[in-house]
């Protein structure tokens, strides 16, 4: 619980030093989000839940089976393959106190589409003045810009005197998938409540799963406080990261090529300025059928393409079959 604090939020975050932050193991981010709604439920029971409209499918059955009606605040610009920053903005203001907002740290899944830091800067603010309660779910630290730059928000939202949960995932940065292995962590403002806020975390867990595997943990544990090992996984995540970045550009400058004079090469460059493993191409469902059902090329009906399904060898071929 140590090393994901000091990898979350940086070993000299006043947060951490002063041990404000309740952090337990849980199974996975999905467990980790599961019992944080659970938690939220029993304290806040007359809140609602907002995610971003689109979002991982799976955020609204998990809080729904905690009770919460989950609504969605505007995100992705289907005419851009960007940001709706403003209407999510101008959504966020007009919620009640007390509303939790579901927000990805990095790397949106389905649409890869994040928040820049200026736009961070700029909604923590409105969460503070709304008395809103954020949670941020980070399953893919180190698949954007870094592992730091990636936990920009939470740093960020913790240095703000924000109160808020935090669920981060193993599964993809440590290839821990079948171990099932996250964490929760809630920044409270004293050490005090960070106690009893851990305390009633560890109950809810009893009374669910009653403790997590050790597996996972231990491998974690060892890699993050070993300083020859930690060295070694973040060279490895910088790799697989670059990888995907490179298969990002190499797909966007095929296609430039294939439809030239047919697109304008501006109206592709989301494929670039989207992070992580995930794109939204724009291609309708339709669409995603022939490129199945003709060319064996396999997207979600949602047209969101897992860009680290591509290699060097199959880039090309998945352009032409696009184009």
């Amino acid at each position: 619980r140590q090393a994901v604090q000091a990898l979350l939020f940086g070993d000299t975050h006043e947060a951490v030093s002063s041990g404000r932050i309740a952090t337990l193991q849980t199974l996975g981010a999905a467990g980790a989000l599961k019992v944080g709604g659970d938690f939220i439920k029993r304290y806040f029971p007359a809140s609602s839940i907002w995610v971003s409209d689109p979002t991982w499918e799976n955020h609204v059955a998990l809080f729904e089976g905690s009770g919460f009606k989950v609504n969605t605040y505007p995100y992705y610009d289907a005419a851009t393959g960007g940001l709706r920053f403003d209407d999510m903005l101008a959504t966020l203001t007009t919620l009640p106190a007390q509303s939790v907002v579901l927000l990805h740290a990095c790397c949106h899944n389905p649409t890869g589409v994040d928040l820049s830091e200026a736009q961070w800067d700029a909604l923590v603010p409105v969460i503070k003045a709304r008395g809103l309660i954020p949670f941020i779910d980070m399953a893919y630290q180190g698949f954007g810009e870094g592992i730091a730059e990636d936990a920009y928000a939470l740093r960020m939202l913790a240095s703000a005197g924000v109160q808020f949960f935090a669920a981060n995932s193993f599964s993809k940065n440590f290839s821990l998938y079948g171990e099932r292995c996250g964490a929760l962590s809630v920044v409270c403002t004293s050490q005090a409540q960070a106690d009893n806020t851990l305390g009633q975390l560890k109950a809810a867990v009893r009374r669910n799963y009653s403790s997590p595997p050790a597996y996972g943990s231990r491998i974690i544990s060892e890699v993050l406080q070993n300083p020859a090992l930690n060295t070694l996984w973040q060279q490895e995540l910088t790799a697989m990261r670059e990888r995907i970045k490179a298969m990002r550009s190499q797909l966007h400058t095929a296609l430039v090529a294939r439809l030239a004079g047919v697109v304008a090469p501006a109206k592709l460059d989301f494929y670039i300025q989207q992070h992580g493993m995930f794109s939204y191409t724009g291609l309708s469902e339709a669409q995603v059928g022939t490129l199945r059902d003709e060319y064996g090329i396999y997207l979600v009906r949602s047209g969101r393409m897992c860009m680290s399904g591509l290699t060097a060898g199959n880039v090309d071929t998945v352009a032409e079959a696009v184009a």
